[in-house]
C-alpha cells in the first residue's frame, strides 16, 4: 500500500519535470468565511491540472534508471480520462517519445479534447461516461499490447498525486484542515497518505459531487442515486478506486457533498476574487467551504485548486447565471403604450437610474394587456437587488407599470 515513502520517491522523480505549484492565502475568502484560507493553485501546471503529478510518475518510474520501456510498455499506453488525465499522459508521453492512445467520454468538452491532440496523442472518443471510456481503453491495451495507465486506481499515480501534500505542508506547516476534490480518489488518497504521515493530527476532508457520489456511498456505506451529468466533470466518477478506497477509509476523515449550484457559485467567486480560472472539479474545495462555513470556521483550511480547463461557452454561462445570483443581472417587465417613443423614454429612465439593459423583447401577442399596450420585457445590469428594486420605482414613477419577473 502506498505510504509517505513512495510519494517522497514521487518528488524526487518529478523534480524539474512539473510545476510546484505556489501555496497562498486568500484574504478575502479568509475574511468571508470565518477561517483562514489557503489555496493551492494546481490549474497553474502546464496543462492545467494536478493530474501532471500521477501521470509524470506512472510513465517516468516505467523508464528508471536509464532501462528504457521494456516488453507491452514499449509499445506505448492507453489510458481513459475525461480530459485532465488524457492531457497529462500526452504531455509527459510526448516528452519520452512514447505513443499515447486516450479514451475520452463523447461528451468531454472540446477545450480538453483539442489540447490533447496537440501533445501529438492518439485520441478516441467512445461512450457517456468515464466507465464505458475504461472499457474501451482496456480493450484497446488488449488487443494493442499497450501499458494502461489508469487515472487513479494505481499506486504510482497516488503517489504522484500525493507529493501536492507535500508541498502544501512544506508551504504552511500550520494548517490543521485539507479540503481535497474526491472523483475515483487519487489526489485525495495521495494527499492523505503524504500529510497524515507528516502531521498526524491535521484533518483531511474530502468533497465529491451530490450527482456522483461514488466514492461517499463506498465510504459510508450510503446508497444515494448516481446522476448522468454535472458541470464537474473531472470528478464525475461512477466506481470508485479499490486502492484509492482503501486509503480514503483509513486516511480521510470526513466527505461532504455539493450541488451543482454550489460549483458554479464557487467559479465565480474564485474568479473575481483571486483573478483564477477553476473549472468545476477545481472549485469543488471553495463550494464545501461555501456551504458548510461553520464546518471550517476559525480553522486554517489548505484547499487545492485542482484543475483550470473549462470550455469558455460553460464558463460564460456559469459567469451570467453567476450574475443573476447576485442580482446584478435582472429580468423586468414593463407595460407600456404602444406608440413611437415609449422604448426611448424607458431607456432613458433606466439609464437615469444607472443601470444598463442588456436585452429587449417586445411581448404583442403573448400578452393579456389591451390591443393599444404592450409588454416590454428587459434585462438589465445592475449594482444589486436594492439597485433592481430603485430603477423599478424609477419606471413606475415614470408612469410605467413595472416588475421584476
Amino acid at each position: 500500500m502506498t505510504g509517505l515513502d513512495d510519494v517522497r520517491a514521487a518528488a524526487v522523480r518529478l523534480q524539474g519535470q512539473i510545476l510546484a505549484t505556489p501555496c497562498l492565502e486568500s484574504r478575502t475568502l479568509s475574511k468571508l468565511t470565518g477561517a483562514r484560507i489557503f489555496l493551492k493553485f494546481e490549474n497553474l501546471q502546464f496543462t492545467a491540472s494536478f493530474k501532471e503529478r500521477g501521470a509524470c510518475n506512472k510513465l517516468a518510474s516505467l523508464t528508471d534508471e536509464g532501462t528504457g520501456m521494456k516488453g507491452r510498455a514499449a509499445a506505448g499506453v492507453v489510458a481513459m480520462s475525461a480530459g485532465n488525465h488524457a492531457q497529462a499522459v500526452a504531455y509527459h508521453a510526448q516528452r519520452l517519445g512514447l505513443r499515447a492512445v486516450l479514451v475520452m467520454p463523447r461528451f468531454t468538452p472540446g477545450v480538453k479534447v483539442e489540447r490533447t491532440r496537440s501533445f501529438g496523442a492518439e485520441v478516441v472518443l467512445h461512450g457517456d461516461t468515464l466507465d464505458a471510456a475504461r472499457d474501451h481503453a482496456l480493450a484497446l491495451a488488449e488487443d494493442e499490447q499497450l501499458t494502461f495507465v489508469h487515472p487513479y486506481d494505481d499506486e504510482a499515480i497516488v503517489a504522484g498525486q500525493g507529493t501536492v501534500g507535500i508541498e502544501m505542508l512544506e508551504s504552511q506547516p500550520d494548517l490543521d484542515t485539507l479540503v481535497v476534490a474526491v472523483g475515483g480518489g487519487g489526489l485525495i488518497a495521495g494527499v492523505a497518505v503524504a500529510a497524515k504521515a507528516l502531521k498526524p493530527s491535521i484533518e483531511i476532508v474530502g468533497v465529491q459531487m451530490l450527482r456522483f457520489p461514488s466514492m461517499f456511498n463506498a465510504v459510508k456505506h450510503a446508497a444515494l442515486p448516481q446522476g448522468s451529468s454535472t458541470i464537474a466533470e473531472g470528478i464525475a466518477v461512477g466506481t470508485p478506486g479499490r486502492i484509492t478506497q482503501r486509503l480514503i477509509e483509513r486516511h480521510v476523515d470526513d466527505i461532504v457533498l455539493v450541488d451543482e449550484g454550489d460549483i458554479e457559485r464557487a467559479i465565480v467567486m474564485i474568479l473575481e476574487i483571486e483573478k483564477s480560472l477553476v473549472e468545476g472539479a477545481g472549485a469543488a474545495g471553495v463550494a464545501a467551504l461555501l456551504k458548510y462555513p461553520e464546518r471550517f470556521r476559525g480553522r486554517k483550511v489548505g484547499l487545492v485548486l485542482s484543475g483550470g480547463n473549462i470550455d469558455p461557452r460553460l464558463l460564460a454561462t456559469i459567469i451570467e447565471r453567476g450574475m443573476v445570483r447576485a442580482g446584478r443581472l435582472a429580468r423586468v417587465s414593463v407595460n407600456a403604450r404602444d406608440v413611437p417613443g415609449s422604448l426611448a423614454l424607458i431607456s432613458a429612465i433606466v439609464a437615469e437610474a444607472g443601470a444598463n439593459i442588456d436585452e429587449v423583447h417586445h411581448r404583442r401577442s403573448f400578452t393579456m394587456l389591451s390591443g393599444q399596450s404592450v409588454e416590454i420585457e428587459l434585462v438589465i445590469q445592475t449594482q444589486g437587488g436594492e439597485h433592481t428594486q430603485a430603477v423599478l420605482a424609477a419606471l413606475n414613477a415614470g408612469g410605467f407599470h413595472s416588475q421584476q419577473m
